[in-house]
């Protein structure tokens, strides 16, 4: 029995502070207890709330990252539009130009010259992603074709690309300049095509970007 008194003197004087379990559960039912418990609940909860804020303004970041990226493609890959769209009434001077000069055998030379400086100004046009798209025979499209003019005419669908007076031009994938076009209707909507009508274009050029 001394043996076990002497062990015990031991332990106390070992942790002096050290509490029995019953006497730490009846700590933690003190009011005090009860407050440090709920003061620790909540500061857990505004911990996660805080991470959830975290990863949400993470998320945000990337997307503006990405759409910052996209906007500035954007501006770079169409910076030259306004210079492009000047230069497109150079393009079909030159068209009319070469028109012109092909019927006459007199300026068979200065067609060919006119024709070598208007196919590297094409090139040039194209290395730049410029293209001309095809209009003749298409459906009418609000989104590629200004129309100048419909046609009454007959065994040709309503609303049909019948003649290009000017070619319509992309920049990469989007549209700089829209076609004029001459565009069919039904003999129904309207008087026979006068001989004036029909030869609004004979004169215009059919050549340029392919």
């Amino acid at each position: 029995m001394r043996k076990d008194m002497a062990e015990e003197k031991e332990k106390k004087d070992e942790n002096p502070t050290a509490q029995p379990a019953e006497a730490q559960s009846q700590n933690e039912a003190t009011p005090e207890g009860k407050d440090l418990a709920a003061k620790l609940a909540e500061a857990e909860k505004q911990a996660d709330t805080y991470k959830d804020m975290l990863y949400r303004k993470a998320a945000e970041f990337e997307n503006f990252k990405k759409r910052a990226e996209n906007e500035i493609g954007s501006v770079v890959k169409y910076a030259n539009e306004s210079l492009i769209g000047d230069l497109l009434p150079v393009l079909d001077d030159f068209e009319r130009s070469l028109k012109a000069a092909k019927t006459s055998k007199e300026f068979d030379s200065l067609y060919r010259g006119i024709e070598l400086i208007y196919q590297k100004l094409v090139k040039n046009l194209e290395k730049r992603g410029v293209k001309s798209f095809d209009t003749v025979g298409k459906e009418f499209n609000v989104d590629f074709h200004d129309a100048l003019l419909q046609i009454p005419k007959e065994n040709v669908a309503p609303h049909t690309v019948l003649e290009e007076i000017d070619k319509g031009y992309t920049l990469h994938d989007k549209v700089i300049r829209h076609a004029k076009v001459i565009v069919s209707t039904s003999p129904a909507d309207g008087a026979p095509a006068t001989d004036a009508d029909q030869s609004v274009s004979e004169n215009q050029p059919q050549s340029g970007l392919s």
